[in-house]
């Protein structure tokens, strides 16, 4: 009886036992697997500004501002003219063959020019001149939108792989944890009740492990798409800059450019809506009734029209409508980038004492962990209080390094709102 007693208790610790361990095993065995990965590699002798030029000549921008810089050139072009518009050659004959019919015939041959306006290629070399500035200006305010992209691109890697770290150590200490409290109800020490525990914050660490890497590739894949290259300078870290306005930001200076090129439009369209005057120089060929003989002439001519407000209104009209909407994009601009360049400096105040706080507050919840750790071994603790004060350290630490990596990120915002280019 006492021998089959024993073999009964034996028998249903080994049905407690072996699920648990499977399960065990199986939860120790879990690991994160993605089967997606954007791969890019440190190069030590990139640097930043290097992956900003490559960055702006990636830009689909770049054709539009190609195809600006072919209409300076015509501008230029038209301002350089020795006409204000293309000449015009007139062939006419006339007869009277369905008329009298007496032989009299008439050929000419007249040459029609453009006379230029007062202060007309004064006013055109001037809207070519602006219209150079506006496109240099253009492209420079391509390149701080492009800075500002990358900056985010890159310091939002930074964030994302910094909490990917921190999940990943999350789960390594679960496992270890997990294995420790496996051993320790093996050895009778501890209940089942504590391994089901330690094996759920292990399946919730490997949970969001997946989550983090998905993230991380996910920042990397928009780098790459933005760059247009695989590889990640080293450092990336900029100073803050001694700048305190917007007023050098080639944004701004852009948009000044515009007003000023839309202004110089409308001197240009208060002067061509008057219409050129029109000199002819032609030659005449008549030979008269009954005369074989030709009689040729030339002569002088001018075209003077006579300009309506009917029909010169709409052509101020189109200037003054595009300059009112530049001083009005102008002005909205104006108020955008006084409260980015607000935000930024604020922001920048703000992360700075985060950073200290979030600092404190990693080494008290580094300093709470190793004691808990010490009162459970001691057994003077239980699982639960240890998990918490676990979760507790790493959301600390993940904190702090968030901060740091934050606070970077906002000088770099503001030296985006200034308008300095890294």
């Amino acid at each position: 009886m006492p021998v089959f007693r024993w073999l009964s208790i034996a028998w249903l610790y080994l049905a407690l036992m072996v699920p648990m361990l499977m399960f065990s095993s199986v939860c120790m065995a879990l690991e994160p697997v993605v089967a997606h990965e954007d791969v890019l590699q440190v190069n030590p002798t990139l640097s930043l500004h290097d992956v900003l030029n490559m960055t702006v000549k990636h830009q689909p921008q770049q054709a539009q501002w190609q195809a600006q810089r072919y209409g300076v050139k015509a501008k230029k072009a038209l301002a350089e003219s020795m006409l204000p518009y293309s000449p015009a050659i007139s062939i006419a004959q006339q007869n009277d063959s369905v008329g009298s019919n007496r032989g009299e015939r008439e050929y000419s041959v007249a040459l029609e020019l453009p006379i230029w306006l007062p202060n007309q290629r004064d006013a055109r070399a001037k809207v070519a001149e602006i219209s150079a500035r506006y496109v240099e200006a253009g492209q420079a305010s391509l390149a701080i939108r492009a800075a500002g992209l990358l900056r985010d691109a890159l310091w939002g890697i930074a964030l994302t792989k910094n909490a990917f770290a921190l999940a990943e150590a999350k789960l390594n200490s679960a496992k270890i944890l997990e294995e420790k409290v496996n051993k320790s109800v093996l050895a009778g020490e501890a209940a089942k009740t504590d391994l089901l525990q330690a094996q759920q914050a292990t399946l919730l660490a490997s949970k969001n492990k997946v989550l983090a890497q998905a993230e991380v590739m996910h920042a990397k894949f928009r780098y790459k798409l933005l760059t247009g290259i695989d590889q990640l300078p080293q450092n990336y870290t900029e100073q803050k800059s001694a700048l305190i306005g917007f007023e050098q930001s080639p944004t701004w200076l852009e948009m000044l450019a515009k007003v000023e090129s839309a202004e110089q439009s409308r001197e240009l369209a208060q002067i061509e809506k008057k219409q050129n005057i029109q000199l002819e120089i032609n030659a005449r060929t008549i030979i008269g009734a009954f005369d074989t003989k030709y009689n040729q002439s030339m002569g002088v001519s001018v075209r003077i029209p006579l300009n309506i407000a009917a029909s010169t209104t709409p052509i101020t009209a189109v200037s003054e409508m595009a300059l009112g909407s530049a001083i009005s994009e102008r002005d909205l601009l104006r108020n955008a980038l006084e409260a980015a360049l607000h935000e930024a400096d604020h922001n920048l105040e703000v992360s700075e004492q985060a950073l200290l706080i979030a600092q404190q507050h990693d080494e008290i919840a580094q300093e709470s962990l190793r004691l808990v750790e010490k009162a459970y071994a001691l057994g003077e603790q239980d699982l639960t209080t240890l998990l918490r004060i676990k979760d507790q350290a790493f959301d600390a630490a993940r904190s702090y390094h968030a901060s740091e990596i934050q606070h970077q990120w906002n000088i770099a915002r503001y030296n985006q709102a200034v308008g300095v280019l890294p």
